[in-house]
C-alpha cells in the first residue's frame, strides 16, 4: 500500500467513525433545521478537509480520475449518518477541484493555488454561493457585477441564493461579470462565516426553509460591495469550472444514493418480520424499490467509471445524475407505499429521506438545465 493509499484509508476509517456517531443521533437530527459547527469540526479532525489538498502537500488529491472514487465513498459514508451534513461537505472538494485540476501555468495561478490549499490545511471549509434568482441554475447567466478595486480585489454587487453551508464554510466561490472583463468569471469570497448583517458586504435576505436537505443553511443573500478574489487565470473557467461541475455531480449523487441505500436497509429491517404476510401489491412494490436501488448503485458506479476512463465524462455524469434523481424519488414513494402510514410519522425517517432525495433533481443543476445539458450533449449543434 502506498503512502497515499494509507492516508486515504486512515481518513475513510476516521470519517466512518464520525458518521456512525451521527447515525446514533438520528431522531434528533431528523428535526434539525440548522448546521452544528461541532459536526464539521469532527470531520475536519478526521482529516476530511484533506480532500481539498493535493497529495504532494499531504492531502488526498492526485487528479480527478484517480481521486473521484475515494471521494464518493467518503461522501456516501457521511450521508448514511446525516444527509444535510454530507451535502454541505460535498462542496468542499467539489469547488476546490477547480484549482486542484489545473496546474501552475502562471506564477499568479501557482500563488493562488498554494494560498487556497493553505486554507484547507488550516481547517477552513469551502462552499459555493453561485446560483442566482432567475438564472435557471446556470451560473454563467450571472448578473452580479464585479468592480475592480485599487487593492487588486473586486467588489461584488448582486443577488445570490442556495449558499449551502453558510455559517460553517469560511470561503465561498461564486460567479460574477467583472467590469474590466469580457464575460463571467470565478471569484472567491473569504470570511463567509461572519455575521450577515451587511456590514462587510453580504446580507441574508431569506433563511433556508426547504423541505429537503433542511439543515444545510442554503440561505439567500444580497451582495453590495462584497470583497472577493478573482480567479488568477482564464484556465480556471475553461478547465476548472468543468472539473467543479463533474466533481459536484458525482459527489452529490453519491450522497443521494447513500440516503436511498440507508432507507432501503431500514425498510427491509422493518418489513422482514412480516414479509410472509405481505400482500401481492406490497411484494411487487418492494421488489420495484429493491430493483431501483440496485440500478442507482450501477448508475453511480457508471458515473465514477466515466470520470476514471473517459476524456470528457460530462455527458455520462449528467445522464447518471438525472437518472438517479428520477429513480430515487420514485423509489422513496414506493417504499412509503409498502411501509404505509407509519412512513409519514415525524418520528420515522422515511418522510424526511423522501424529501432529501428530491434535492438531486432540483439543485445543482435544476431539472430544466440538467435536461438541456443532456440534449446539447447529444446534439452539440443545438447549443
Amino acid at each position: 500500500m502506498t503512502e497515499l493509499e494509507e492516508r486515504r484509508s486512515r481518513v475513510q476509517a476516521a470519517v466512518a467513525r464520525v458518521a456512525e456517531s451521527f447515525a446514533g443521533e438520528q431522531q434528533e437530527r431528523l428535526r434539525r433545521t440548522y448546521l452544528d459547527k461541532a459536526d464539521f469540526d469532527a470531520l475536519a479532525d478526521a482529516g476530511y478537509l484533506l480532500t481539498g489538498v493535493p497529495a504532494d502537500r499531504g492531502g488526498l488529491w492526485t487528479n480527478l480520475p484517480d481521486s473521484i472514487r475515494s471521494y464518493a465513498r467518503l461522501l456516501g459514508t457521511i450521508a448514511e449518518g446525516d444527509p444535510s451534513v454530507a451535502l454541505v461537505s460535498s462542496m468542499h472538494p467539489a469547488v476546490l477541484a477547480g484549482w486542484l485540476a489545473v496546474g501552475d501555468e502562471t506564477e499568479a495561478l501557482k500563488e493562488q493555488r498554494e494560498a487556497f490549499f493553505d486554507t484547507a490545511l488550516a481547517g477552513k471549509w469551502w462552499g459555493t454561493v453561485t446560483s442566482e434568482p432567475g438564472s435557471g441554475g446556470d451560473v454563467m447567466r450571472t448578473r452580479t457585477r464585479a468592480m475592480p478595486h485599487a487593492d487588486g480585489r473586486y467588489r461584488l454587487t448582486g443577488d445570490k441564493h442556495f449558499g449551502s453551508g453558510s455559517g460553517v464554510c469560511s470561503l465561498m466561490i461564486t460567479t460574477a461579470v467583472p467590469d474590466d472583463g469580457d464575460g463571467p468569471d470565478l471569484f472567491v469570497i473569504e470570511g463567509w462565516d461572519r455575521p450577515w448583517d451587511g456590514t462587510w458586504g453580504a446580507e441574508v435576505t431569506q433563511e433556508w426553509d426547504g423541505h429537503g436537505m433542511q439543515a444545510t443553511q442554503s440561505h439567500a443573500f444580497k451582495l453590495h460591495g462584497c470583497e472577493a478574489i478573482r480567479a488568477a487565470a482564464p484556465v480556471l473557467m475553461e478547465r476548472g469550472l468543468p472539473a467543479i461541475g463533474v466533481t459536484a455531480s458525482v459527489l452529490f449523487t453519491a450522497v443521494v444514493a447513500a440516503v436511498l441505500r440507508t432507507a432501503v436497509k431500514a425498510g427491509h429491517e422493518r418489513l422482514a418480520p412480516k414479509a410472509g404476510a405481505m400482500r401481492p401489491y406490497e411484494r411487487v412494490e418492494w421488489t420495484k424499490v429493491a430493483n431501483a436501488q440496485w440500478l442507482i448503485e450501477q448508475a453511480l458506479e457508471g458515473m465514477i467509471r466515466a470520470v476514471e476512463t473517459e476524456p470528457d465524462p460530462r455527458l455520462s455524469v449528467n445522464r447518471g445524475k438525472a437518472s438517479v434523481a428520477e429513480l430515487a424519488e420514485t423509489s422513496m414513494m414506493g417504499l412509503s407505499r409498502v411501509i404505509g402510514g407509519a412512513s409519514f410519522a415525524r418520528g420515522m425517517p422515511f418522510g424526511q429521506w423522501a424529501q432529501d432525495v428530491k434535492a438531486l433533481g432540483f439543485l445543482r443543476p435544476p431539472w430544466g438545465l440538467a435536461f438541456d445539458q443532456l440534449f446539447v450533449g447529444e446534439f452539440p449543434e443545438a447549443g
